[in-house]
């Protein structure tokens, strides 16, 4: 079957050579066009002379076609992958810096908190541009696959607004089954269940997971017939370096009684307890992974990666190229829901959807994360019901989080954006109502080359500030530089570790880190 598949923010290396070897491991789609679109006519280059080696190596008769014409890479498609990341490091910079002015620290800031917020503003405006390409040039019908962050925001807003069937896809789930996995695997050599030597596979543990992205629970699981959710805590407890690792997430498990899908780094910064206090901070984080909580850690690491990915590309292109196999096949969703819309084969994941009655105590229409089987009918998605109540009011107040800074992103609404920022809730733990006005408005002027939404209110905010200064009613909040972060390391520094540094230019790059 001869596909075309549009990857728009092609320019991540990362993710963009990982989904295409993926998809290339289903004979299916050996013949495929890959349209390459990005704005960076160099990072098009050098991804696309990376997987033409890998195609060329494997022997396939797949095609790429790259270009910065992001209307001629839709047209005609059956599929669209975002994995753009508006603004690139610039703009991911401010989202980090300039909230630690305020004193709100955040690890990641690409879902909820200040930095998730502003994400959606810059990200939105762009992805509906997209999905009216979809809907003018590509295959009628032609699905919308969004990794592209803050990930509920933005495919609410596509689904929405945009008038284009979008699904979100993320890790996360996969991330925790096998922590999960991991911990029934030691208490059961503990107690005597599978041999000393014996490993586990997450196909051996069944799980339901439900939620929204990056704050979503696992309300079942069980292994061998037995139901784990009461001795999660205990299963959690007794790994080897979970307790040092994921302590933030432990914690919730203690209080809530559900383990979290996501990193330790990034439930802390979506709930208040955790980081409103400088001081308090270092107590839930481990450093010996930014994932664990470091300020500013996944802008550290991206940073590193670009930078080294842009040093040591000539030596990757020197490297013998990988032939693709199924046994390289990663867990990323894509491959497997394009797989089994087009071959039938049944594959069953979790997936990003508006809801239509699958979680029953959160809005409807909100973009919940949830279990999903897909084959040649289409993406089919069970009940789950309600989630826990605890989980449920967490989750809740994010929604509605969400659903402001959502609209605020499209209708370009400056006081939607400050209430989505007051009732955020690390950073209405952190900052007074005053506060938060002005580090919104702080905020919308650095910001404003990616902003063309908000164009109107640009020079209204800059004057906002000056009559603050002018009047002395700017606020003077305590100054931090993170209560945890690490110096970007150098070129030369990284060289030390050739290859650490060359897996973290693999994965880091994985966000898209691209301007558009």
């Amino acid at each position: 079957m001869a596909l075309k598949i549009a990857m728009v923010g092609a320019g991540s290396l990362g993710f963009t050579r990982r989904l295409l070897r993926d998809l290339l491991t289903v004979p299916e789609f050996a013949d495929t066009t890959f349209a390459f679109a990005d704005i960076s006519e160099r990072n098009l280059e050098m991804v696309t002379a990376l997987c033409r080696r890998d195609i060329e190596a494997t022997k396939l008769p797949a095609t790429i076609v790259p270009t910065t014409d992001r209307r001629a890479a839709i047209a005609d498609a059956d599929y669209v992958f975002s994995t753009v990341r508006v603004g690139g490091l610039d703009a991911f910079r401010t989202d980090i810096e300039i909230p630690l002015k305020y004193g709100v620290d955040q690890c990641v800031g690409d879902t909820l908190c200040a930095g998730g917020i502003m994400y959606a503003q810059r990200t939105i405006p762009v992805l509906l541009d997209f999905c009216k390409d979809i809907r003018e040039v590509a295959k009628p019908d032609a699905l919308f696959l969004n990794y592209s962050n803050p990930m509920a925001m933005n495919t609410w807003a596509c689904n929405e607004y945009g008038g284009v069937r979008t699904v979100g896809l993320c890790h996360g789930v996969q991330g925790g089954h096998w922590q999960i996995t991991r911990c029934i695997e030691v208490w059961a050599r503990k107690e005597g269940l599978i041999g000393p030597g014996e490993t586990l596979h997450r196909r051996d543990v069944d799980i339901v997971a439900a939620g929204i992205n990056h704050q979503t629970w696992y309300v079942q699981v069980s292994w061998r017939g037995i139901d784990m959710i009461p001795r999660m805590l205990e299963l959690f407890e007794g790994h080897p370096t979970y307790p040092r690792t994921e302590k933030v997430r432990i914690d919730v498990l203690r209080r809530f009684g559900y383990y979290s899908t996501e990193s330790n780094g990034h439930l802390s910064e979506y709930v208040p307890w955790y980081r409103k206090r400088v001081d308090e901070i270092p107590q839930w984080i481990d450093l010996s992974s930014w994932i664990n909580g470091e300020t500013g850690g996944y802008l550290r690491v991206t940073t590193e990666g670009r930078n080294w990915f842009e040093t040591d590309f000539p030596n990757w292109m020197r490297e013998d190229p990988k032939p693709i196999t199924a046994a390289d096949r990663s867990e990323e969703h894509g491959s497997y829901i394009l797989e089994g819309l087009e071959t039938g084969r049944v594959y069953r994941g979790h997936f990003n959807v508006p809801n239509r009655g699958y979680i029953t105590n959160l809005p409807e229409g909100c973009v919940v994360e949830v279990p999903g089987y897909v084959d040649r009918n289409g993406m089919s998605i069970p009940v789950v019901g309600d989630l826990p109540l605890a989980c449920a009011a967490t989750v809740s107040a994010s929604v509605r989080v969400q659903e402001m800074g959502k609209e605020a992103a499209v209708h370009g609404d400056v006081s939607l954006l400050k209430q989505s920022m007051l009732h955020d809730p690390l950073v209405g733990a952190v900052c007074n109502p005053e506060e938060v006005w002005q580090l919104t408005d702080e905020m919308l002027v650095a910001q404003a080359e990616w902003l063309p939404n908000f164009a109107a209110e640009i020079s209204p905010a800059r004057e906002r500030l000056a009559a603050a200064e002018r009047s002395g009613t700017r606020v003077r909040t305590v100054q931090t530089e993170g209560a945890a972060r690490l110096a970007v390391k150098s070129v030369e520094e990284m060289a030390r570790d050739k290859v650490a540094a060359s897996a973290n230019a693999a994965a880091a790059d994985k966000a898209g880190m691209t301007k558009t």
